[in-house]
């Protein structure tokens, strides 16, 4: 038996050992990776949330809410924290981490933090691979929470089954710059820290916005939520199993993996250009007269 299959077994059974040494291997493309990933069986894998929203919205609270729910209902949870590269260590930020830390030796609950490593938007590059392992590690939900960086976080629809956006009553402000992009793919708008003032007055502008939505069959819900207080976790999980139980179609799967391998191409296909390494050659390009931006990009495509 191969080591990728051993691993995969002892993961399996809820060694969350191996499966942070899995992700390790994965993550930083060790000796074994490709044939790991190849080993997946993913047919019944967990559903991906994703949770998605501007920094102060409570992201990380409302995990920890929705935590607590759903392991006192017996479930296995896995949460993958996107934080942003320390520029140290190139390791990640434990601040997610630590605002769960109550979950820390509960045996059904998995934290991992992932660095975006630069990459652009909320996601790490590496977010498809190690979801996929975790998912394939016998939990119930997997739940990613993205770095909160605005509009180019959209890319989280194309990875998670159901995506998540978190307000507070006071991102008023915010969602004029939001609605062209996030605001555009969310499943269910989660309204965090619902008790503040103002909050019935935002819920009916995210209605309005909603309403004006096109193309879609499924009609986003709006969930009012106090997360420090655990209240609003249990209607919003059922609102998810809503939404899981209406889009789990072959379009939608179809869809998702679409999404899914072309950013593995598209990443594939960069992984031995380096970018300083190009703007050397094109300035030795320029100062011999020789450059043509499409001429020299066709060199690589």
């Amino acid at each position: 038996m191969d080591q990728s299959t051993i691993l995969i077994k002892q993961m399996s059974a809820g060694d969350t050992r191996a499966l942070a040494r899995a992700i390790t291997i994965v993550e930083n493309e060790l000796e074994g990776a490709s044939e790991l990933l190849s080993s997946l069986d993913l047919e019944n894998a967990a559903p991906i949330i994703g949770i998605t929203g501007p920094p102060g919205a409570g992201k990380s609270t409302l995990i920890s809410a929705l935590i607590t729910h759903l392991t006192s209902e017996g479930k296995k949870i896995a949460v993958i924290a996107v934080d942003p590269t320390s520029p140290f260590n190139f390791g990640s930020l434990l601040g997610d981490r630590l605002r769960m830390s109550e979950h820390f030796t509960n045996p059904k609950v998995f934290i991992r933090s992932l660095a975006t490593r630069g990459s652009l938007g909320g996601l790490s590059a590496k977010a498809i691979e190690v979801s996929d392992v975790v998912r394939a590690a016998g939990f119930d939900l997997v739940i990613i929470e993205t770095v909160g960086v605005g509009q180019s976080e959209v890319e989280i629809a194309g990875l998670a089954d159901t995506t998540i956006l978190v307000l507070v009553p006071e991102s008023g402000d915010e969602i004029q710059a939001l609605k062209s992009g996030i605001m555009e793919i969310a499943d269910i708008y989660v309204i965090n820290k619902s008790d503040r003032p103002g909050a019935n007055t935002f819920i009916k502008n995210i209605q309005t916005l909603i309403h004006h939505r096109e193309g879609t069959d499924w009609i986003p819900k709006i969930i009012k939520t106090v997360a420090t207080k655990n209240e609003g976790a249990e209607e919003l999980y059922n609102v998810i199993l809503e939404h899981q139980q209406e889009k789990n179609t072959n379009s939608r799967k179809a869809f998702l993996y679409a999404e899914k391998v072309w950013r593995l191409i598209q990443r594939g296909r960069m992984k031995n250009i380096n970018r300083i390494e190009l703007q050397r050659e094109i300035e030795n390009e320029i100062e011999n007269k020789k450059f043509q931006l499409y001429k020299f990009a066709k060199k690589f495509l």
